[in-house]
């Protein structure tokens, strides 16, 4: 897309996605036809109901309340960049559908739907769009022209060697110009919006009195203009702050077409320093960890850093990929192994939401999952360190490998497409397997094996729902039709199931043994093998989905101390 197209494109955002911007007076199209939607929108709007998440004041001082004020603001124009990632046409269908809600009802439901699902597409239904002009919705979002192939891609790129570092960066969107295929850096492409966000970075940074957030905050303003997020990522590792905050493109699951590309996300948390103290003994056991995984020797990761802090935190406000459809419950960044290697990554673990989702989602589904007499083995503390160890195992396994020519080079790169769920299944099931270790050495004392896999195997349902095109979703089918296959889960009357406790820890060992052995030698063929045959809905898993159909998928969160009502 031409610069001009780009420029005219992106003040269409700020007019039309943010409340809260002040911009030139923009007159609204007229529409002279409803777009036409998906009947029963108004149901799918209860899978996710508004549920008020709110955090502990006290947590943070009168200064640093208003710093966060100034990170809220920065985070609406990172959500803003994140619509057009999605694609470049979500201002127009938010324009229509904002017109037709004046005078219609189903048009209210679907334009509150687009919002959530940040696009017309479903993404609890396998991305169905439901603004039905829409249509399919491309493979590459918006970060490839509507139309590419991933043959395309990878034609152009044998022929145009030259090309093959732009394209493959996490920060470049690819167009087409004169007939030929461009690589864009996000620093051009979204620059007016980075602008404004880093505008407000500056002034929180100019606010804080906290050094160390001062830097972060500086140093991330200033890679927005250049594309290189090292020094800022590195700065984020040494953040020591009650107000946790990282901005930026991190997590590739939009890109389906080659997961190249990082969507932009915002979290601004408060730090709960009592829990945080209370895990940190965790980090310190990243390397045992990482000896104890079950591959050979010669293709652990003894290289990466051991710094990798661990913070508990109270969600305040989130945005972009952050805040699209099922929310997160916590992450591992970042994603860079140079500063995995350096540094280590940190686990942030994002407590009131875990409880609401817990609460709200979980234990229900639990309950109709496992048979009765394993449904009172289900426990928050282990739902809580399930997650914890998940986001612990991101750090943790193969990263930068022996490419097939013998180049150093990310395992993501080598998987393409496949790479997250690989990645996200492998979180789980490394983590469980770290988890056992933990529980064997007495670092965790809450529970037992029977209760983390009673939940564990309880609450797997719970991302399935997400859809099976979403990485975590898929990782969840292949856990269970591979811990299926194994006998370590088996039916029980009525249609639930029963976790066989003696058969279970080594169906972990074996899953975990599969997906670490895919990351370590990047082999993409096995990748697609273990999906295929693995990551698959079934009849069975169906059934159960259909069961569950009465209660929430996730919670649509309102940020009380953003503002939001």
């Amino acid at each position: 897309m031409k610069q001009t197209a780009r420029s005219v494109l992106l003040l269409i955002v700020i007019a039309s996605l943010s409340g809260c911007v002040r911009t030139a007076p923009m007159s609204t199209p007229s529409v002279a036809v409803h777009p036409p939607v998906a009947a029963g929108i108004g149901q799918r709007l209860a899978q996710l109901p508004k549920t008020p998440i709110d955090y502990d004041r006290s947590l943070l001082d009168e200064n640093e309340q208003r710093v966060v004020a100034r990170l809220v603001e920065a985070s609406r124009f990172i959500d803003q960049i994140f619509w057009l990632q999605v694609s470049e046409n979500n201002p127009r269908w938010r324009t229509e559908l904002e017109a037709a809600a004046r005078s219609s009802e189903a048009h209210r439901d679907a334009l509150a739907w687009l919002i959530n699902m940040k696009g017309p597409w479903d993404r609890l239904k396998d991305d169905e769009p439901f603004v039905l002009s829409a249509g399919p919705k491309p493979e590459g979002a918006g970060f490839y022209p509507a139309d590419m192939t991933k043959e395309e891609l990878e034609r152009w790129l044998e022929a145009h060697p030259e090309d093959k570092e732009s394209f493959q960066s996490l920060f470049t969107v690819i167009r087409r110009e004169g007939g030929r295929l461009v690589a864009i850096p996000y620093s051009s492409h979204y620059r007016d919006l980075l602008g404004q966000a880093a505008a407000r970075m500056r002034e929180a940074a100019a606010m804080t009195n906290n050094a160390s957030l001062r830097n972060y905050l500086t140093t991330r303003a200033d890679a927005f203009f250049t594309d290189d997020y090292f020094a800022s990522d590195i700065a984020w590792m040494d953040l020591d702050s009650d107000i946790e905050v990282v901005i930026g493109p991190y997590e590739v699951y939009e890109d389906r077409l080659f997961n190249y590309k990082a969507s932009f996300e915002s979290f601004v948390t408060a730090v709960d320093k009592e829990e945080t103290k209370r895990l940190d003994v965790y980090t310190s056991h990243l390397p045992s960890m990482e000896r104890n995984l079950p591959i050979g020797d010669e293709h652990k990761n003894p290289n990466r850093g051991t710094d990798s802090p661990l913070r508990v935190v109270q969600e305040i406000y989130t945005a972009g990929d952050a805040r699209r459809g099922v929310q997160t419950a916590a992450f591992n960044l970042p994603n860079d192994e140079r500063v995995r290697e350096a540094k280590g990554s940190k686990q942030v673990l994002l407590r009131n939401v875990m409880e609401a989702k817990y609460r709200t989602t979980g234990h229900p589904i639990a309950l109709r999952v496992l048979d009765p007499s394993q449904t009172h083995l289900v426990s928050f503390d282990a739902f809580f360190n399930n997650v914890l160890f998940h986001e612990l195992a991101h750090g943790i396994g193969p990263g930068i490998i022996d490419g097939p020519a013998g180049e150093r080079v990310e395992a993501r790169i080598l998987l393409k497409n496949l790479y997250s769920t690989i990645e996200e299944a492998k979180a789980d099931v490394a983590g469980t397997w770290s988890l056992l270790w933990a529980m064997d050495q007495r670092l965790v004392t809450d529970f037992d094996r029977e209760t983390l896999f009673a939940t564990e195997v309880g609450l797997m349902f719970r991302s399935m729902r997400f859809g099976l095109t979403a990485a975590h979703g898929r990782g969840n089918a292949i856990q269970w039709n591979w811990y299926r296959e194994k006998g370590a889960i088996v039916a029980a009357a009525g249609g639930r199931f029963r976790v066989d406790m003696a058969v279970m820890p080594e169906s972990v060992r074996s899953l975990a043994h599969e997906l670490l052995m895919i990351e370590a030698t990047g082999d993409f063929e096995r990748a697609q093998r273990l999906v295929d045959r693995y990551g698959q809905s079934t009849a069975e898993i169906e059934s159960v989905i259909a069961r569950l159909s009465d209660l929430p998928v996730d919670i649509d969160p309102i940020f009380v101390g953003a503002g939001e009502r």
